[in-house]
Order: C-alpha cells, then sequence, then structure tokens
C-alpha cells in the first residue's frame, strides 16, 4: 500500500503546534483570534488567519481518517434532525443523525429544508454504515422524513423495512446534542461560506465523537484524545 504523503509538509509550523491549534478550535467555544492568543500565551506567534486555513485543511483530514479506520459499531435505532446554521448572512439546514445511544452517525450542511436535501442527508448516512440498515428511524413530522423513508423502505425486502417513528417527544436525544453543538458554535457568529462551514463542521463534529470515545480505540480523556489524533498521522511522526 502506498504511503499517504505527509500533510504537514511545506507549513511553516511544527506537526504538534498545528494540532494543537485545530485541537482547540473544534473542541472549544473559541474562535481563531481565542486560539491566536491562547498560542502567544506560549510564544507561538500565528495570525488568526493561518489558523482558519489550519482548521479549513485539517478538519476534513482528521474526519476522513478517524472515519476510516476507527469508525465503531452504531445502534439500530436512528434519530434524525435538523437545526439551523448561519452561512453568509443567511439560515441554512444541518441534518444531524444520532443512534439511541448519543453517537453520531452523519451530518450534511445543505442550503434547503426539503425532500430533496432530506433523501442526500438520508443515503449519506447509509453509506457511512454500510453493512446494515437501521431498524427505526425516529424524526419529527416533517413530510420530507416520511416520503424519503417510503422510497428507502420501497427497495428493502419487507423483513427489512425501517420503522418511521414521527414523534417530536421521542426526539430529545437528537435535540439535546443539537444544543451541546450550538454552544460550541456560538463564539463563531455563523460561517462566511458554505465551503468553510463544511470544512470546519467536519473537524468540530470528529472532535465531538473524540471527545466521547465514540471511535474505536479511542479512549475519553484529553491525553488520549491528543494520542488518538497524532496516530492518525504517522506519516509525519
Amino acid at each position: 500500500m502506498a504511503q499517504r504523503k505527509n500533510p504537514f509538509k511545506r507549513h511553516r509550523f511544527p506537526r504538534e503546534v498545528i494540532l494543537l491549534a485545530v485541537r482547540w478550535y473544534c473542541r472549544y467555544p473559541l474562535s481563531c483570534r481565542d486560539v491566536r492568543d491562547m498560542l502567544a500565551e506560549r510564544g507561538v506567534k500565528v495570525d488568526a488567519s493561518t489558523i482558519h486555513r489550519w482548521v479549513l485543511k485539517f478538519g476534513p483530514e482528521i474526519r476522513k481518517r478517524a472515519y476510516g479506520a476507527h469508525r465503531s459499531w452504531r445502534g439500530l435505532q436512528w434519530h434524525v434532525d435538523e437545526t439551523y446554521i448561519r452561512v453568509g448572512g443567511r439560515w441554512c439546514y444541518l441534518w444531524r443523525a444520532v443512534d439511541q445511544f448519543g453517537q453520531l452517525i452523519d451530518f450534511r450542511l445543505t442550503a434547503k429544508r426539503n425532500a430533496k436535501a432530506a433523501r442526500a442527508f438520508m443515503r449519506q448516512a447509509q453509506e457511512a454504515i454500510r453493512l446494515y440498515h437501521p431498524l427505526t428511524i425516529v424524526t419529527d413530522k416533517a413530510h420530507s422524513y416520511a416520503k424519503v423513508i417510503g422510497e428507502i423502505n420501497a427497495r428493502l425486502a419487507p423483513e427489512d423495512v425501517i420503522r418511521h417513528a414521527d414523534r417530536k417527544y421521542l426526539n430529545n436525544r437528537t435535540e439535546s446534542d443539537h444544543a451541546a453543538l450550538k454552544q460550541r458554535l456560538r463564539p463563531m457568529r455563523g460561517f462566511r461560506t458554505m465551503a468553510g462551514a463544511k470544512a470546519a463542521l467536519a473537524g468540530i463534529e470528529t472532535y465531538r465523537t473524540i471527545r466521547k470515545g465514540q471511535f474505536e480505540n479511542c479512549e475519553r480523556g484529553v491525553a488520549n484524545e491528543i494520542d488518538f489524533v497524532a496516530k492518525l498521522f504517522p506519516e509525519a511522526a
């Protein structure tokens, strides 16, 4: 197997500084300026714009490597809901699915909230969990969910049909997870572009999953989080 290219090559700052900055930004409710100031206290002078570029580059890379090699089993009851994220001065929709244990299955950011967006997200979530289908999907009463789940069931054998529970009070697990994510996003006051939002959210959602110990070979605790992410980049060690 060909060795991966070192993503830290040609960066002026060492890997440890870059990963520290990205971890602080993705894990804690901090802006890039906050991270810049915290690094300055440690004698590292770096622009907030540079930290932002690191987040956009390494957030998706950490997500790809973590989910590619360390995705753990997810439950058979999915809770699916969407929340609002401000991008470029307007509201966009962040679709998210967690299982009955609160483990993130997948997320997707879209400009619209309609059946097409719901269909794209459900397809993406199913591709993320390729070996099995959920037994139950819990949603609110939005018509788009019923339509898309009906389309999925039309392609399944009768014994594999997914049960759809459209009761808002059953979806408290997803809404509480939304609230925790919103707390992290509050200092940012929205994103400038859709591409930037998707890249930053890739890192933020992945670090939240790491913090909860929801990857294989990933134990909870700050030291274990740092070690887990460092091991995702063996070619840069």
